[in-house]
């Protein structure tokens, strides 16, 4: 376990410069650091779906292991060299993203953000999740990024639209679906 703060601020941050998990100092507005802040962003959006009332039993396990793994997934990034997810990881993800959407319809529109507060906010998780992702990416072009991460996020972004679909069920609002007809002028 690494020091812990006893004061919150230091200082050492005023320059514009952060300092990483290997001690090693860079910009606050580095690609590495722009990748673990959205991931940090992320956990902290997944914290508001499990803040709303009423859920699934099942989705609050879900949602907690994947908190546990984005803090592990923050440190990779943070430590450069640092290896913490997994394939078992993301293999996880997927057999959950299977159960969660193996009794769903299958889509035949596009689904809007909405449906209730925990869908709303789980929406909101999985758009930071997809910046998350392009910011691992964004990464990887300067630095070196193990693969699992990106795949991580991938996975993590499909298992939260398909728990978005979960949560406006369960709330009896309904998935909120985008009408593309709206936009047609009738024939005349």
């Amino acid at each position: 376990m690494g020091n812990r703060l006893s004061k919150i601020y230091t200082r050492t941050g005023d320059d514009g410069s952060t300092g990483l998990g290997d001690g090693s100092r860079v910009p606050k507005d580095s690609a590495r650091v722009n990748a673990y802040g959205t991931v940090d962003e992320l956990n902290s959006t997944i914290g508001m779906v499990l803040a709303c009332v009423g859920l699934d039993a099942e989705v609050q396990e879900t949602l907690t292991q994947v908190q546990h793994e984005l803090f592990d997934l923050g440190g990779e990034l943070c430590i450069p060299g640092m290896a913490m997810i997994e394939d078992a990881d993301i293999d996880r993800l997927e057999q959950v993203l299977d159960r969660f959407n193996e009794p769903l319809p299958p889509l035949k529109d596009f689904i809007l953000p909405g449906g209730g507060m925990a869908a709303s906010c789980c929406h909101l998780a999985r758009t930071v999740c997809r910046r998350a992702e392009r910011e691992v990416i964004a990464l990887g072009r300067v630095e070196s990024v193990r693969p699992q991460a990106q795949r991580y996020l991938n996975r993590l972004s499909d298992l939260l639209f398909v728990l978005c679909r979960v949560l406006a069920r369960a709330s009896g609002h309904g998935e909120v679906l985008w009408q593309h007809e709206r936009r047609r002028k009738p024939a005349g």
